[in-house]
């Protein structure tokens, strides 16, 4: 990505569309909250819809940022920032995308299971997620399969997420998911899992539909999965 422009006189106001939009990018690859912010309102003043905005600028410079962090040129704290940029642009969409009845790519629950607190892999996971475009209810940290299931029955998600980071708590998500098929209601939903000391062969024995290695990885197998059974 390039530089910020560094100039006095640089107003954003000044840029015709396409290059404000590329300026947009680079502003949440560097984390600037009120410069995305600033650009947002200027899109909508100058007729642009909130979901136009949503995709061309937003999730389109996340998805950047996702994939620079999957390669590894970038690391949690600068993905932090710029989902936290990106907030400032979401602050100002969210009452518009809901006025309009806009469709989301999905919706997801996600929280880090019983017994377990660390939440930064998943919040990090939360905020990528809705920078590319999905509806993400944040139930927390150390929940109860209960909690889950009432998440689920109260939000009717595509998606259930389920995050830990200590191998004594992760073989709670099984516990989840077979809680899910005795109430006859684990086919209704993806189950995403995830955390330090997951590996694919344990979301597989578990019975999640995908382990993710990191919050890129989860956004694309989430769009995946969710494409997958909206044709079938």
């Amino acid at each position: 990505m390039t530089d910020q422009i560094d100039d006095d006189d640089f107003n954003l106001a000044d840029l015709p569309d396409d290059e404000l939009v590329e300026q947009m990018y680079d502003d949440l690859y560097n984390g600037l909250r009120e410069e995305i912010a600033e650009a947002t309102n200027i899109l909508l003043e100058r007729g642009w819809s909130a979901s136009r905005v949503l995709d061309e600028a937003l999730v389109e410079g996340m998805r950047i940022v996702g994939v620079d962090f999957r390669d590894g040129i970038l690391f949690v704290p600068e993905v932090l920032m710029a989902a936290n940029a990106m907030k400032g642009g979401m602050e100002i969409l969210r009452p518009l995308l809901a006025d309009t009845g806009a469709e989301t790519v999905g919706k997801i629950v996600i929280g880090t299971v019983k017994g377990d607190i660390h939440d930064i892999g998943k919040n990090l996971v939360a905020m990528m997620m809705e920078g590319a475009g999905f509806e993400v209810i944040d139930i927390g940290i150390n929940i109860p399969v209960e909690q889950y299931l009432e998440a689920l029955e109260e939000h009717k998600p595509d998606i259930l997420g389920m995050s830990a980071l200590l191998t004594t708590t992760m073989p709670y998500m099984k516990v989840v998911i077979d809680t899910m098929t005795e109430k006859g209601i684990r086919d209704d939903y993806i189950v995403l899992v995830g955390g330090a000391p997951l590996n694919e062969a344990f979301g597989t024995a578990v019975g999640a539909d995908a382990y993710c290695r990191d919050a890129g990885v989860a956004v694309e197998t989430a769009k995946a999965l969710i494409q997958q059974r909206r044709a079938a």
